[in-house]
């Protein structure tokens, strides 16, 4: 009796409630993102680390960009409101991320520059798009968490489907770079997988190079096999390789 109550109360109590807290804002130039606390997974904190490690690599604007596991699309509002891209996709399997990426589009009148998916990884999406630079705060943790959306990837299977995928939708020399935490994972955890997809990683940022017992936000660069990384990916490869040589 008692498990049967909680899973009603997590099936259809909670969401209820959810959907009466009112919505909340937060500004990132001239955009007004739009969002409920449920539906961020840390891209309204960590996702925003992003911003000065583009700006210290020197990446130029860019024309389009993706957010994959956008919730309510943090991440790629705020490049696409303090000027780091031209236009925007982004998606999310979670209907109610996407109703607020539609509402941020709709109030800020961004219909022309904005494109969102209601899509399970990037099923949903449409094979004429093409991306100059993906960006993502995906669920970090194979073994914590289980059930919850924004945290649990079982065995990996959301990265490594993702990592099949995202390939097609590449313009050439196209760069992911994904927000990963030490206390889930490390760079190595993904190479394999990224390998057996075609793609290679240009260039880790912060990663520690062991699970932590603390969370620890890093970064992975990857670009298409054969492709040429654009320059501010191969400085960031550079820093690393210096930074490594100057260890005692």
């Amino acid at each position: 009796m008692t498990n049967w109550l909680k899973r009603i109360e997590h099936r259809i109590v909670k969401p209820q409630l959810r959907r009466l807290k009112p919505w909340q804002h937060v500004d990132y130039g001239d955009i007004c993102v739009q969002y409920k606390d449920h539906l961020d997974g840390g891209g309204r904190t960590s996702g925003l680390d992003y911003l000065p490690l583009f700006r210290d690599l020197g990446m130029p604007r860019q024309p389009r960009v993706f957010e994959w596991c956008a919730g309510p699309a943090f991440i790629g509002f705020s490049l696409l409101g303090y000027g780091f891209c031209d236009s925007l996709c982004v998606a999310d399997v979670n209907p109610e991320a996407v109703a607020a990426c539609r509402r941020t589009v709709a109030s800020n009148g961004l219909a022309g520059r904005v494109a969102v998916y209601q899509s399970n990884n990037l099923d949903g999406i449409p094979e004429a798009e093409r991306w100059d630079l993906v960006v993502g705060n995906p669920p970090h943790f194979p073994d914590m968490s289980p059930g919850q959306l924004r945290y649990h990837d079982e065995q990996w299977r959301l990265h490594r489907r993702f990592f099949d995928s995202v390939g097609r939708f590449l313009k050439p020399g196209g760069m992911i770079v994904l927000l990963e935490n030490n206390l889930g994972s490390t760079a190595e955890t993904f190479r394999d997988m990224i390998e057996a997809a075609g793609l290679s990683t240009v260039f880790v940022h912060n990663c520690e190079g062991r699970r932590t017992p603390y969370p620890r936000i890093y970064f992975i660069g990857i670009g298409r096999r054969g492709d040429t990384a654009p320059a501010w990916a191969l400085a960031a490869a550079r820093r690393r390789e210096t930074a490594a040589a100057n260890v005692p």
